[in-house]
């Protein structure tokens, strides 16, 4: 089985399975029933997102904020709560295929690249 890492919001794979958001916030202006037929989440699952003070305190324009907020936010995610999450969905990923996302365009400066 699989996890499939996507942007939300973009058009889904064949094997892709649930589409589980790892987002702060749902989308402004989408109605709930809306989300899974937009190809947004079926599930939201904020646990994994950036904490807001993350969020707020980072910039992600160059290196050195990048570097900061990895840093951080790997931190955050070894905190009980998430680690176990964390678990959870790595157990889940040897049952079905899933996949975890957010809304960034930029992939490779965005915490589901982490």
């Amino acid at each position: 089985m699989a996890i499939t890492i996507v942007r939300l919001g973009s058009p889904r794979e064949p094997s892709e399975g649930l589409r589980i958001g790892t987002v702060r916030r749902p989308p402004r202006g989408v109605r709930k029933e809306e989300y899974a037929a937009r190809n947004i989440y079926d599930v939201w699952f904020p646990n994994l997102a950036p904490s807001e003070a993350l969020l707020k305190e980072t910039s992600l324009d160059d290196e050195a904020a990048w570097r900061k907020f990895t840093r951080r936010y790997l931190a955050e995610m070894k905190e009980p709560l998430p680690r176990r999450d964390i678990e959870l969905l790595a157990a889940l990923s040897h049952q079905t295929n899933f996949s975890v996302g957010c809304y960034c365009a930029d992939e490779s400066r965005c915490h589901r690249s982490l």
